[in-house]
């Protein structure tokens, strides 16, 4: 069930148990009007793990990083922050638990995710036996249901066409229907992380934040392609090569391992047809690669094609996915004392050795 301002949330009329409507009550709730607006008040930071870029985090900071259709969970005794961007109309999920400070991240892209999604993040956060306050923030996903924009969907709750408002319904109906008690905080979604030019197009005001597991605090973030790591190319594959592997149907992926503080990059396979397409696609114009590759081409980052283009370019060059998972092992990246991430050279020769072995 959802709390918020410290008391049971409650919809009116008999169809609150639907989530669209569960999501409008909710976004008129003064205590999250407020919230939002503090949130969007806040000065979006910059991160990076670049020495030499300027921004004002880097060296000596424990990050963990999350790309779309991922989460991790992390302990705050070994982790500082966790967050993630570039959501369009895709929503970032973090659920806190007061009393322990573990804390996990979920880059949510469709409502097909939602219910497993929730489990597999809640299930390294709450004790088995145990009622901990759970602190939820929900981010992204701006109103892409209509080139009017938010104007459209205030004025008119019925359309609900695009991307973003099916799956926020679908995030609020499930942990409203949940037996655990989450308490709502932040809900900057929708009309609230929507802001519209001189011509009334719509634009996400934000698409990542950041979250300090130990305090609990969430700031709006940005993130350059340094600190979007470690095996920042490989993890988009993964995404990419998940849509078409049964496994991961309705599933997060998993990344990080909390006991070890590592990323274990579990492997995946890319078929023929996949590098088919990857050619296809490189040939391309950039406006033609963000209409077909976008949920959200007028309003992606300007680096969305760059990154697109170089999945593209591993592919080509790495065609066979066994070389990048030889042995079917998965990619295991340590922390280094300043805070970077390296490849661990015992999972490295682990799987040359069982290649060597069985040559």
């Amino acid at each position: 069930m959802i709390y918020v301002g410290g008391v049971p949330f409650q919809s009116d009329g008999p169809s609150s148990s639907e989530g669209s409507k569960i999501l409008l009550a909710l976004m008129e709730h003064p205590t999250l009007v407020s919230a939002s607006c503090s949130f969007k008040s806040t000065p979006e930071r910059k991160f990076s793990a670049s020495e030499d870029s300027g921004l004002e985090r880097g060296t000596g900071c424990k990050w963990v990083y999350v790309f779309q259709r991922e989460y991790a969970t992390v302990d705050p005794a070994l982790v500082d922050l966790v967050g993630t961007d570039e959501a369009t109309t895709c929503v970032g999920l973090a659920i806190r638990n007061h009393k322990s400070g573990m804390t996990s991240v979920g880059h949510l892209d469709s409502p097909d995710v939602v219910e497993t999604g929730l489990t597999q993040m809640l299930s390294l956060v709450v004790d088995q036996n145990s009622d901990e306050m759970l602190e939820v923030h929900l981010v992204g996903g701006y109103n892409d249901s209509s080139p009017q924009g938010m104007d459209s969907v205030i004025s008119n709750h019925t359309d609900h066409s695009g991307f973003s408002f099916p799956l926020c319904a679908k995030i609020v109906e499930t942990l409203e229907k949940s037996d655990m008690v989450f308490h709502l905080q932040t809900l900057h979604v929708l009309e609230n992380n929507t802001r519209q030019d001189s011509e009334g197009n719509a634009y996400p005001i934000f698409n990542g934040f950041m979250v300090e597991p130990s305090t609990g605090s969430i700031f709006p973030a940005n993130f350059d392609r340094t600190s979007r790591c470690p095996d920042e190319v490989v993890r988009r594959i993964r995404l990419s090569s998940s849509y078409e592997d049964p496994s991961w149907n309705g599933r997060l992926l998993e990344t990080y391992d909390i006991p070890t503080d590592r990323f274990v990059i579990a492997p995946c396979a890319w078929t023929i047809h996949q590098l088919q397409i990857a050619m296809m696609l490189q040939n391309l114009s950039d406006a033609e690669i963000l209409h077909i590759c976008s949920t959200s081409p007028s309003v992606e980052a300007p680096d969305f094609v760059e990154n697109e283009r170089r999945q593209w370019d591993y592919l080509k060059k790495h065609p066979d996915w066994k070389e990048t998972f030889p042995m079917k092992q998965p990619r295991i990246f340590e922390r280094t004392p300043s805070g970077r991430w390296k490849r661990s050279p015992v999972a490295r020769a682990d799987a040359e050795s069982k290649l060597c072995t069985t040559e």
